[in-house]
């Protein structure tokens, strides 16, 4: 089966969602290592090292230098063409989700968003997915001549064992005019403190029980100590508190820190959908009752106002 993977990247290096991505397409390409798409407006791209991919084929266009899915799509499926590929595999991130949703607008072919593990079949795949914020697995069967699929993240380890670099190729996809047509004007930055909330090691976040935006400050005291990204439930986002950028969840950012400490958040099925990547979950709520509970591998019962500045005062009497 030859298989596709789009990777995204940052920094000079793929992500850690495309890394994932990729080992899943390695292990449905089967005896044939999966070849693989970056976009960028520059050549070569430096990719961080090796890869579990045969070639990694550098789409380079001025365009790609800001955000356009709809172009990136259109390389994909050009070179999809050129490579016979029978399966295009991408990251479930939002941009990766997007990108695959316009490639299969383009081809007029089924997608399947959010798999954790996938095989062939005489006439497509099988996959399971990830659905209802992570509270169902879906297994499920595809019917086409071309199998479309993004990874859920943080669902698959990332194969890094790779015994060399990929080899690189550049080429000039051909881009349309409707592609070209959305261009960014600007960027504005996260509210985390210059740590990115997907990336970060830990992770703090205040819910409703934190009461207000005022009510953040001990978080974002113990998250400064930890050298943490500070988070947020959506019910907060809805009160105004933090903005949309902050939010953990199903409709936010997905995250899978080494430790996420929940401040005030009850654990409402969409919540912990976001959070479920984490490795310990370290909760602090008043309500003994609180579903999200039942899924800490820690939790503190009372106050957050007393309990977090009282961890903040052990950390800088024992730093």
């Amino acid at each position: 089966m030859s298989v596709l993977v789009y990777l995204e990247h940052a920094d000079g290096a793929v992500d850690e969602p495309s890394l994932q991505a990729a080992t899943l397409a390695r292990s449905l390409a089967g005896d044939h290592a999966p070849q693989a798409l970056v976009a960028s407006d520059t050549v070569p791209l430096g990719l961080g090292g090796p890869l579990p991919v045969a070639t990694v084929h550098v789409a380079a266009h001025e365009a790609f230098g800001s955000y356009a899915p709809r172009a990136v799509a259109e390389a994909i499926v050009e070179l999809a063409e050129r490579q016979e590929a029978t399966a295009v595999v991408g990251p479930g991130t939002e941009r990766g989700n997007e990108v695959l949703a316009h490639v299969a607008a383009i081809l007029d072919l089924p997608l399947a968003a959010n798999c954790i593990a996938a095989s062939t079949t005489d006439d497509g795949a099988e996959v399971t997915r990830v659905r209802w914020g992570g509270s169902l697995l879906e297994h499920a069967r595809i019917h086409a001549p071309r199998t479309l699929l993004t990874v859920q993240p943080h669902a698959i380890p990332a194969d890094t064992d790779a015994p060399a670099p990929p080899a690189i190729e550049s080429f000039t996809p051909s881009l349309s005019a409707a592609a070209l047509a959305r261009r960014v004007v600007e960027r504005v930055g996260a509210a985390t403190g210059g740590i990115s909330l997907a990336d970060a090691k830990v992770v703090v976040s205040g819910g409703r029980g934190a009461g207000s935006a005022e009510g953040f400050a001990p978080v974002e005291e113990l998250a400064a100590l930890l050298g943490a990204a500070v988070g947020c439930s959506r019910a907060v986002t809805m009160a105004g508190w933090r903005p949309h950028t902050d939010q953990v969840g199903q409709t936010g950012t997905k995250i899978a820190p080494d430790l996420y400490i929940a401040c005030g958040i009850s654990g409402a099925t969409q919540h912990m959908a976001g959070c479920k990547g984490a490795k310990r979950i370290l909760a602090i709520n008043s309500d003994r009752d609180a579903p999200i509970l039942a899924s800490a591998d820690y939790a503190v019962i009372g106050d957050m106002h007393e309990i977090l500045p009282a961890i903040s005062a052990a950390i800088r009497a024992a730093s």
